[in-house]
């Protein structure tokens, strides 16, 4: 069965030595300068062990051999090989929770579709062994959430018919659809209730059922352990983790873990559990805290404490990298985020030169990368960059061209309205000299008018207007 086979191959973990009699063993103890050899060698990157039928790969996915996966992957290794079973070593990822394997395998190109020989995909099982977190690795690459296999199970089958809570919680906030049956028409709620999950009771007495007739328990019923790491109820959130139910670092609505809620009530031995299961302590919740600095904001000194040796603080540090400062390369901020612990039994000397082998490996590649850019460029071609600079340049002149333009356009314009304003000046002038008359207009106006006024008008009529008149005049 599926799962004999995998608990026989981890019981195999080889302890590190010289020499190995297969590229396999040295995958297992997590030796890439012995792997590196043997490829060099002549052994086949791609060779397939007589027991299990695992290539090199596979092995490294399955066991977490994360820097032999590395390795193998920057040498070609064939991501699309199979088991017996049809798994790809994206699918033995999957079952094992090798989270950190999975984002290295999707990131070079397997396939997160592939099916096994059940039809089920790499989120089938994930979903069925309860790793909510290398699940929420491949929706976030695209995965489906609804994908089927030969029944017609979907993902959200596998996490109800497990008992997988935290990764049906994920799957419902990813939009899986909770009312798809199978093919034999049931639903998922049909399944968690064949395996027992609809009537097991809590440490209350409670049923789900129960828990559902209360609206104001609503929280609790959907994060139970977080709950209980809140409240430090060290005997819940045990037995919720050690059945399978949840996982150490499964998240509740709000991105937080199991150890931000006890982080946040400063429960001591609910941390120090959670940290010797594997828990991640640098996992950051929606507002961007890691459980220290939870521990910090609520000023549980012991918290903080407990939590600091095991944050990778150094890595935040504004210093740069030296190959020859070793301290760089002691501490972590990435390292723990898989959902199940690792086989191998690395001391922290063997991980620190793992980082140092990467870190060399990206200046290696660097010093390629410039090597091969300046090949490009003696055989006449453009870089991506330097198009980019090019197009930035030509759009620049473009703008100064258009900015001059339209400068000599004003320089017109304000030449123009000074022109006209000196015009409107002088009209101005013009207008006031028409309408002020002179004083001998006025005078020959006056007399000229008195003499048809003497002619036409009456004596008393004359009289009259002579004072309107003059009256005028003296205004």
């Amino acid at each position: 069965t599926q799962g004999v086979l995998l608990s026989a191959w981890s019981t195999e973990t080889a302890p590190k030595k010289q020499n190995y009699t297969s590229v396999h063993e040295a995958v297992k103890a997590g030796d890439v300068e012995q792997l590196a050899s043997m490829i060099k060698s002549g052994a086949s990157i791609n060779e397939v062990d007589e027991v299990h039928r695992f290539t090199p790969l596979q092995c490294a996915a399955h066991s977490g051999s994360l820097e032999c996966l590395h390795w193998l992957l920057w040498h070609g290794a064939d991501t699309t090989q199979v088991t017996v079973r049809g798994w790809t070593a994206a699918h033995l990822a999957a079952i094992r929770g090798q989270d950190a394997c999975m984002q290295a395998l999707l990131l070079n190109g397997a396939d997160a579709a592939a099916r096994d020989d059940r039809g089920c995909t790499a989120a089938h099982l994930a979903a069925a062994h309860g790793h909510s977190y290398t699940l929420q690795t491949l929706l976030r690459t695209g995965a489906d959430v609804n994908v089927s296999d030969r029944n017609d199970w979907k993902p959200v089958h596998y996490a109800a018919f497990h008992g997988r809570l935290g990764c049906l919680q994920l799957l419902v906030r990813w939009g899986a659809c909770v009312d798809d049956v199978d093919n034999n028409g049931n639903l998922p709620a049909h399944l968690a209730a064949v395996e027992g999950h609809l009537h097991s009771r809590n440490d209350h007495g409670e049923t789900p059922r129960d828990l559902g007739d209360h609206p104001e328990a609503q929280e609790v019923l959907a994060f139970p352990a977080h709950d209980a790491a809140f409240k430090g109820d060290l005997s819940v959130l045990r037995g919720l983790v050690r059945s399978g139910v949840i996982n150490v670092n499964d998240r509740d609505d709000k991105g937080s873990t199991l150890l931000h809620k006890a982080a946040e009530q400063g429960h001591i031995h609910c941390l120090q559990w959670l940290i010797e299961m594997g828990a991640d302590c640098d996992i950051t919740n929606d507002a961007g805290e890691t459980p220290k600095d939870v521990a910090k904001r609520f000023v549980h000194l012991a918290a903080v404490a407990l939590l600091t040796p095991r944050t990778g603080d150094s890595n935040c540090s504004d210093e740069e990298l030296d190959a020859n400062n070793v301290k760089g390369f002691e501490t972590h901020g990435v390292e723990g985020s898989t959902d199940s612990k690792e086989d191998l039994t690395l001391d922290k000397t063997e991980k620190k030169n793992a980082r140092i082998r990467a870190y060399h490996k990206i200046k290696e590649l660097e010093r390629l990368l410039e090597i091969a850019y300046s090949n490009y460029r003696q055989l006449g071609g453009i870089t991506e960059e330097e198009r980019k600079m090019k197009k930035e340049s030509k759009a620049e002149k473009e703008l100064e061209a258009q900015l001059e333009y339209e400068r000599l356009r004003r320089e017109k314009l304000e030449s123009q309205l000074d022109d006209y304003r000196a015009e409107i000046s002088q009209l101005r002038e013009c207008r006031q000299k028409t309408r002020t008359p002179s004083a001998t207009s006025w005078c020959f106006f006056t007399h000229s008018t008195l003499k048809y006024l003497r002619f036409r008008l009456s004596g008393w009529d004359r009289t009259q207007l002579l004072r309107q008149l003059c009256f005028q005049e003296l205004l």
